[in-house]
């Protein structure tokens, strides 16, 4: 049998997973959509588990989709074959928003490039942390296609419009520097797959509800109104006061002591 192209490991509290077609610059084949898929249900299965790394084998972190899939043989049905629109609808978009509800904090670490929806990927992430020789690249513009995977929704939303729409029509190279100055990313480190596990060890020990809770406010409030959100912090805050961390974290604070946070 041949080795999984998304690799799955356990440290502590925390999952780690590999993309692994480091012979392809971990580019995305419909496989390794079923085998991230896989990895995410067993993380979210083990209830031990409160974080998650993100991470490539080889030197790219992901090239995007890998476009030999795509058939492309001459024949009077070579555009409906070649149409990527069923591949997004089938594979990448359930990608994205598997690890938007994922139920912990996710990180990137950006070892090397990450090219079009390898560059969505990591930005679908909660934190992003870059190897200095790591870069952002929207590629989709020189194939004749538009951002995918959430790019152009994580791009104006992390750098403005002007920025996001001269990277997607041009394709230029963000190097990780420029990413970090940018905002698009929290961190460049020279080792940034052991910077991304500290840092998601420490979000493990944290209230995984509230930085889930967190997330989703944040990430949504660009579509409410401020009453709206008001509202929607109210009722968030409501929930997270039933929660056993809540009790803890407050009881704690009291008593001047450590919080001992349980996830729940």
């Amino acid at each position: 049998m041949s080795e999984s192209t998304v690799l799955y490991e356990e440290q502590d509290l925390v999952a780690v997973l590999t993309l692994n077609r480091p012979q392809s610059l971990n580019s995305f084949t419909r496989q390794m959509h079923h085998d991230l898929w896989a990895a995410l249900e067993r993380a979210t299965a083990n209830l031990r588990i409160r974080a998650m790394v993100i991470t490539g084998a080889g030197r790219g972190f992901c090239a995007g989709a890998d476009l030999t899939e795509f058939d492309f043989k001459p024949g009077e049905d070579l555009v409906a074959r070649a149409d990527p629109g069923p591949l997004i609808d089938q594979a990448f978009n359930p990608t994205v928003r598997k690890l938007q509800d994922l139920r912990m904090p996710v990180i990137a670490a950006v070892n090397g490039v990450a090219a079009g929806a390898g560059a969505s990927l990591a930005m679908t992430c909660d934190i992003a942390i870059a190897a200095p020789g790591a870069s952002f690249v929207q590629a989709f513009s020189k194939i004749g296609l538009v951002p995918d995977a959430g790019g152009s929704w994580f791009l104006r939303e992390r750098l403005g419009l002007a920025r996001a729409m001269a990277l997607a029509m041009t394709g230029d190279k963000l190097t990780a520097e420029q990413a970090l100055e940018w905002g698009l990313i929290w961190a460049v480190a020279e080792d940034c797959l052991h910077d991304a596990l500290a840092l998601a060890k420490r979000l493990a020990v944290m209230p995984t509800q509230a930085l889930v809770a967190t997330r989703r406010l944040l990430r949504e409030g660009a579509t409410r109104t401020l009453d709206q959100q008001l509202d929607v912090e109210r009722d968030t805050q409501s929930a997270l006061g039933k929660t056993f961390d809540y009790i803890e974290g407050v009881t704690a604070f009291r008593e001047k002591r450590l919080p001992h946070f349980k996830g729940g």
